[in-house]
């Protein structure tokens, strides 16, 4: 009888998911069949660098060859990405957005971005424009080309926002799907984040704090007045 292949061990395997997902990700290559033609291999050769976990030396020469990729990333994730990102097909920031942590080490990188006040540039113009007052430093996986930060400065998101938080918001997200937050700015008040819904033409702007009133703009107003999306939210929650 054939003796049953050997599994590698969990640490290999995950060693081993992690740089072929690291491959994946700067190559474009999503299946076996456009692995292969990325690596000019056979088929049978990328299925058995999975049955032994390992991934010839080879490769990652080859890979630097025709992207410009780093061996010691592509093995471990040590940066940088590229060696000579001249033949780059994909940006390092979006790989390194959309790949996770290296097996067995955290995912730290970080990046510095300005934070700017609810206020804006000029409390009484028509459209609202940032005024950075801060920086902050958010991890990658955050961050975005569109994204704009504020710190909230009053309460009326509590207690689901707190005052002094950071609040990312998408500037290309300018949708309203209902119970969405939604940062909205008004002249004199600045940028506004509030829940939205649609209610017989027009726009209800709802607070989290009951102490602050329901605002409601004309459907025809809403764009105009939209910055974008939340999508995040840093805060230290105060203690029970």
């Amino acid at each position: 009888m054939p003796k049953p292949k050997k599994k590698c061990d969990e640490a290999l395997e995950k060693w081993f998911e992690s740089a072929l997902e690291r491959v994946k990700k700067a190559t474009g290559a999503r299946t076996q069949v456009q692995l292969a033609e990325v690596l000019n291999v056979r088929q049978s050769s990328i299925s058995d660098a999975k049955r032994r976990c390992s991934i010839p030396a080879e490769w990652f020469l080859k890979l630097y060859r025709s992207h410009g990729l780093n061996p010691d990333w592509l093995a471990d994730g040590a940066e940088p990405v590229y060696l000579n990102a001249s033949m780059a097909k994909v940006s390092a920031d979006q790989i390194l957005r959309e790949t996770p942590a290296p097996y067995g080490k955290p995912h730290s990188r970080g990046r510095v971005v300005p934070v700017s006040s609810t206020g804006g540039k000029d409390a009484g113009s028509d459209t609202w424009e940032a005024l950075p007052i801060e920086e902050l430093s958010i991890p990658e996986s955050f961050y975005r080309d569109s994204l704009l930060v504020v710190r909230q400065d009053n309460r009326s998101m509590e207690p689901l926002i707190l005052r002094s938080a950071f609040v990312g918001i998408d500037t290309k997200q300018r949708q309203h799907p209902d119970g969405d937050l939604c940062a909205v700015h008004f002249p004199h008040q600045g940028l506004l984040i509030r829940r939205v819904y649609f209610r017989d033409d027009q726009f209800v702007l709802r607070a989290e704090n009951k102490e602050h009133e329901d605002i409601r703009v004309p459907a025809d107003q809403m764009d105009a007045r939209t910055v974008g999306r939340v999508i995040w939210v840093l805060q230290n929650f105060a203690p029970l």
